[in-house]
């Protein structure tokens, strides 16, 4: 209880009150007789109904200002975290490009000298498949094995032609030839090889770099849920009721807090357990960047595979043409006739991989640290706002705030999660009603761990999982354009077989020189296909 000479700690009132209308009081005596004075308290809502320094205009106010206050908070938590995880990609997407362009300049400074007319009248087909794999990279729903089998064919097919360009190859005589090769291999084991380390290394380093995409996403998006309304009572009561007392030197005891901001983040908590499993994917998926099938030697080297693959077909050619036309026949030839062969380069290009740089090695070290730090971020969030931002007292004991007065607080603390607040002394929380925001980020860990673990096995998941943005989230009607929205048109004959792009990075458009267009909405498909993925991941095996 107050008494009339404790009017004092009442002025310290003022300097809180407006703050978030930034209204004034009107001047003259009457402004300081609304702040200074003391009530019975029973006009307010909120805070506890003794005696008081706050009118019920001036507790609106300061719960307005609480629930701002805390709204922020977790914004600059989640900012954070956030940008944590965008230097990582950053650094992650930059190297992984940076290996790849690497590659395709020492082809262009190796391959014309070294081949000739062998490779210059080739080269588009070369540039075409780097410009495949980059598109496969930052997320294209492309299939690898399809995109390097083309690539060979059409390799095969050029290179035939090339030394006798007057022979006619109709379809059915390609055909043939394509019959032929599987048998005779025409560029050796190169393709395989490549085939069998590509698939690997890719999956892996475009399904860590989503991760972390997927990683920044979710919390951007729960730190935007906005608070109930009995979250922000408990939190004006928290904060700045122990000021309506006259008490305002009574910082909030540590068990109280916790259960006021517990019960308020709630849902966010829930996260907990897929976040980690999310997490503990990615680090493990780092384990596939390392070996001769790893993500560092393979991406950086793609042109030591294709060097050897030329050198074999000159080893191999007059073979080659020797057996296709034993097997097809002889193609006919244009009426002009035969036109000057071309000079054999016998020349053979011996390309030595490039050894690491270091830089992955650092790379994976950083993320591997962060993200453990990052594991517990959900469940912790309660504490760090009571330690960090709510000047918490040192200890529970008498001269703390307990929510009423200046005390000990005897509650105890409440578990983490929705289900755990069924009995939250400070906050009334509904435990049947869960955030669908957050529950849909919870789909979203769910499906990124899954095609996680999908490319720890070496396999690219197909299914197209959609944003939270759909239906149910309230910020939109469907699938965004870079989730849903998004195709790639190719001038091959396969063009009409690509599905949307998944998980597309920054920067998937005209700049990789293709064309995308935008989709139609499609929020029950999206819904059916999150729903049928979670299905399938459940079947699946344990994958450690």
């Amino acid at each position: 209880m107050l008494s009339g000479s404790r009017g004092a700690p009442c002025l310290l009132v003022r300097a809180l009150w407006p703050p978030v209308s930034h209204r004034r009081l009107p001047a003259g005596p009457g402004q300081m007789r609304a702040v200074s004075s003391i009530g019975d308290g029973e006009h307010l809502r909120i805070c506890s109904q003794g005696y008081t320094c706050c009118t019920s205009e001036m507790e609106e106010n300061l719960a307005n200002r609480s629930r701002a206050e805390l709204e922020t908070a977790l914004l600059d938590s989640g900012r954070a975290l956030q940008a944590t995880l965008a230097a990582q990609l950053r650094g992650f997407d930059g190297h992984f490009q940076h290996l790849l362009n690497d590659s395709e300049r020492a082809l262009q400074d190796t391959f014309p000298s070294a081949f000739g007319e062998l490779y210059t009248q080739s080269a588009r087909a070369f540039r075409d498949l780097y410009t495949e794999l980059r598109l496969y990279y930052r997320g294209a729903d492309l299939q690898l094995e399809d995109t390097l089998a083309e690539f060979w064919a059409r390799l095969l097919e050029r290179l035939f032609r090339q030394p006798h360009p007057q022979r006619l190859l109709p379809d059915d005589y390609l055909d043939c030839l394509g019959k032929q090769a599987e048998a005779l291999r025409p560029f050796g084991d190169a393709p395989r090889e490549l085939r069998l380390r590509a698939t690997r290394a890719f999956v892996a380093a475009r399904t860590f770099v989503q991760g972390l995409g997927v990683a920044g996403d979710v919390v951007r998006k729960v730190a935007q849920v906005p608070l109930g309304p009995e979250c922000s009572r408990a939190v004006m009561k928290l904060v700045y009721c122990a000021h309506c007392l006259g008490v305002p030197s009574a910082r909030p005891c540590p068990d109280y807090c916790r259960n006021v901001f517990k019960g308020c983040l709630a849902n966010q908590a829930d996260l907990d357990a897929e976040w980690r499993n999310l997490l503990d994917s990615m680090v493990l998926i780092t384990d596939k960047f390392w070996g001769p099938s790893g993500a560092e030697s393979v991406i950086g080297n793609v042109h030591v595979w294709l060097a050897e693959a030329i050198s074999a077909l000159q080893d191999n050619r007059d073979t080659l043409t020797t057996k296709v036309i034993q097997s097809c026949g002889n193609p006919q030839v244009n009426p002009p006739g035969p036109g000057p062969e071309e000079k054999r380069h016998r020349g053979k290009l011996v390309l030595q991989e490039k050894p690491p740089t270091g830089t992955l090695e650092r790379l994976v070290s950083e993320a591997k640290a962060q993200l453990r730090d990052a594991q517990d971020f959900w469940i912790s969030l309660p504490g760090t706002l009571c330690s960090e931002k709510m000047a918490m007292s040192a200890a529970s004991d008498d001269r703390c705030w307990n929510g009423m007065a200046k005390g000990r607080y005897l509650p105890e603390v409440m578990g983490d999660g929705l289900a755990n607040q069924i009995n939250n002394p400070e906050v009334e929380v509904d435990i049947t009603k869960p955030d669908m925001t957050i529950r849909q980020q919870i789909m979203q860990l769910k499906i990124m761990t899954n095609r996680l673990r999908s490319a720890y096995n070496g396999e690219d998941s197909d299914f197209q999982d959609a944003s939270d943005d759909g239906s149910g989230s309230g910020s939109g009607d469907g699938c965004p354009e870079d989730i849903c929205g998004r195709r790639i048109n190719r001038k091959s004959s396969s063009s009409s077989s690509r599905t949307p792009l998944t998980h597309a990075l920054p920067g998937l458009s005209e700049r990789e020189g293709q064309k995308t267009s935008a989709a139609a909405h499609c929020p029950q498909a999206c819904t059916a296909l999150l729903l049928l993925s979670l299905v399938l991941s459940a079947a699946r095996p344990r994958w450690r």
